[in-house]
């Protein structure tokens, strides 16, 4: 079978991210506003200025909430429309001059984030955290096997790629535990993660394999951890501030559809699941993850390489317990897979994981060692599903760690 190229040239090679089985969503302003652009080989299309096929309307505002609650059918349409004008030589013409260099432009927020949920779903990463803390014996919870435990976080943090993250103060545990102290986080983490975006509501429960057909596409997913301020803070309800500095996502969103050649099962259950959790089939997806870490300035090490594929509970099992309560699902809410760790030490999803709560720390490229993040340091997330003769690439997920903030007397006194 003859792979389907695009006429725009940069589109054609194996090693580009973007190739016309992508055609990822963003919002790009090339300083002339912002406005809804989709990706091919290294232009961005000016998608609101071509005959995309759908109601302009969805197109006026630069985020692609209105395209999501427009739905599935409505999804498929504007794929193929996508499609056929940047393969077919016949619409060179008029699709060219909408073409923007992708290395003109800036890249903003893809959506406007509804609701924020962050799951704990990752059964390596869930293991490691537990032995480091429990005991190998006691690693995971009780419930574990049972249900993707999840909290819920804040939409205002959610940040897109390349936007500075402040290292945040907080409360964390004094010498005498009766006594905190209020300081900067000396234990700043990062965690590998990938995010699932809602494309359509629900009201009521929902299944599997509904919850599937109501994901719109998916992002590289950084949920930035102060690891001292969420052990201090986080019995008995769990993690609150020391999840609230930033959660960092990439800036396109890689539709179910251009995934789906790289559907893959989750593993096999230690536990049965309850029925309303099973899956109908393949929900989990192969692709391939990396983290890149450079002190200010200076060359970047890859820390870890892992896969998706690890995950113990797949988004459509996460979004499907969501709704169990009861609780509605809106448009534009994002989902956080929980960090990502393989079963291997460079697999690990977080510093807290690879330098083993700080036991173990990590030798770079530049001799320097790492346990936690240091200020300046620069963090880069990268996913790639590899096909048979292209790939499917979600562009960088990067944020540098800028120092805290000076407080006022009023906070310190």
């Amino acid at each position: 079978m003859t792979l389907n190229q695009s006429w725009v040239e940069s589109a054609q090679a194996n090693a580009c991210d973007f190739p016309i089985q992508n055609l990822p969503y963003g919002v790009f302003d090339d300083g002339t506003g912002a406005r809804m652009g989709v990706a091919i080989g290294h232009f961005v299309l000016d998608v609101g200025r071509i005959d995309h096929g759908l109601d302009p309307v969805l197109f006026a505002e630069p985020a692609w909430n209105a395209v999501m609650a427009a739905g599935p059918e409505a999804w498929a349409r504007l794929r193929a429309r996508l499609t056929t004008l940047l393969s077919d030589r016949a619409h060179r013409a008029a699709v060219e001059p909408h073409l923007v260099p992708m290395s003109g432009v800036r890249l903003l927020m893809p959506f406007e984030v509804t609701e924020y949920t962050d799951f704990y779903a990752g059964r390596h990463h869930a293991f490691n955290v537990g032995t480091m803390f429990r005991g190998a014996e006691n690693a995971l919870p009780p419930n574990w096997l049972s249900i993707p435990i999840g909290y819920n976080g804040r939409a205002s943090s959610v940040v897109v790629s390349g936007t500075p993250v402040t290292r945040p103060w907080g409360q964390v545990k004094g010498p005498d535990e009766a006594l905190p102290r209020f300081a900067p986080s000396a234990r700043f983490d990062l965690e590998l993660e990938m995010g699932a975006i809602v494309g359509q509501p629900s009201r009521g429960m929902v299944s599997v394999a509904k919850a599937d057909e109501m994901i719109f596409g998916y992002v590289l997913l950084n949920d930035w951890s102060a690891r001292d301020i969420q052990a201090w803070e986080y019995q008995p309800l769990g993690p609150f501030q020391a999840k609230a500095t930033a959660t960092t996502i990439s800036p396109w969103i890689v539709t179910k559809a251009a995934l789906e050649p790289f559907r893959v099962p989750t593993p096999d259950r230690e536990r049965p699941l309850l029925p309303y959790l099973r899956e109908p089939g393949p929900m989990l997806y192969d692709i391939g993850l990396e983290v890149a870490l450079a002190p200010d300035g200076k060359e970047e090490t890859i820390i870890s390489r892992t896969s998706y594929r690890e995950m113990y509970y797949s988004a459509a099992q996460q979004l499907a317990h969501h709704t169990s309560s009861g609780c509605s699902m809106r448009v534009g809410d994002l989902l956080g897979s929980g960090t990502i760790s393989g079963p291997d030490k460079e697999g690990r999803g977080s510093l807290l994981e690879l330098g083993w709560g700080g036991k173990e720390p990590l030798t770079l490229k530049t001799g320097e060692t790492r346990s936690f993040l240091q200020d300046g340091d620069r963090l880069t997330l990268r996913g790639v599903a590899q096909g048979n003769g292209y790939r499917i690439g979600f562009g960088d997920c990067t944020g540098q760690i800028l120092p805290a903030i000076e407080l006022p007397d009023w906070a310190m006194e």
